[in-house]
């Protein structure tokens, strides 16, 4: 069992930055693993944001979010962290770290997600 636990979401205004981290617990986590974050708008389907494969560092990212986030990750601390620069009010959602210990996809997908966060809400007022 993993326990995924976010931290850093907040309210803040357009153009600002924000860093959002995810830490991992209950497992160590093999070369395959792929940490992500998710993120859920009101009102919306929940959408990948970005990726990162644990070993090897390998990133993706949503178009709409290229060029203004970054993920990275710490494997000795078990956590990944998602810098979110010049902040839009589109970005306001809330934020989900997940982990896929097992897919082949890539980018990962919701649906082969194995372990989720509870959220962290980012609101970017204009």
């Amino acid at each position: 069992q993993v326990q995924l636990g976010e931290s850093g979401g907040g309210l803040v205004q357009a153009g600002d930055s924000l860093s959002l981290s995810c830490a991992a617990s209950g497992r160590t986590f093999s070369a395959y693993v792929k940490a992500c974050w998710f993120r859920q708008a009101p009102g919306k389907e929940r959408e990948f944001v970005a990726a990162i494969r644990w070993s090897g560092g390998t990133v993706a990212y949503a178009d709409r979010v290229k060029g203004r986030f970054s993920i990275s990750r710490d494997n000795a601390k078990n956590t990944w962290y998602l810098q979110m620069n010049s902040l839009k009010p589109e970005d306001t959602a809330v934020y989900y770290c997940a982990v896929d210990l097992t897919s082949t996809s890539w980018p990962p997908r919701s649906t082969g997600m194995d372990y989720w966060g509870k959220g962290t809400l980012v609101t970017v007022s204009s």
